[in-house]
């Protein structure tokens, strides 16, 4: 298996099992992606500290690539593909443990958690409201 992270020219970033597709004189005809997944680095929350400290927390959402379709494997037109490449260690063992449905307690993973739009949303706005404080505390 090689799980790797494409960038597409649409500015999606898919992790999936990745393998070229050649023609009897070795060129690239197709890439074939399995278990293709959208990957996204959602919001940071920002957490202020009252010594002044900013500590962030990241998380990693995980969706299908074509949520409509059934398929599992998919071959994309390379020319549609940025760049391929080796995905954070975490980001790839998530994934991992996904599709082997060793997932049994989202909560197992602190930093990577499930795409929830809510979710995104009340991060943006506590980063909104920490800086409007923050902007606050220095005009006044």
């Amino acid at each position: 298996m090689s799980v790797k992270l494409a960038v597409l020219k649409s500015g999606e970033h898919v992790i999936a099992d990745i393998k070229e597709l050649v023609d009897s004189n070795e060129k690239v005809v197709s890439l074939v992606f399995e278990n293709p997944y959208v990957v996204n680095l959602l919001t940071p929350k920002v957490l202020f500290e009252s010594n002044g400290e900013v500590e962030k927390e990241q998380k990693v959402s995980f969706y299908p690539w074509i949520v409509l379709s059934s398929d599992k494997t998919i071959a994309i037109d390379p020319s549609w593909v940025v760049c391929v490449v080796e995905a954070h260690e975490m980001v790839k063992n998530s994934y991992l443990m996904r599709m082997s449905g060793d997932v049994e307690d989202e909560d197992d993973f602190d930093e990577y958690d499930d795409f929830d739009e809510s979710d995104e949303l009340d991060q943006q706005e506590t980063l909104i409201e920490n800086f409007e404080v923050i902007v606050e505390e220095k005009n006044g």
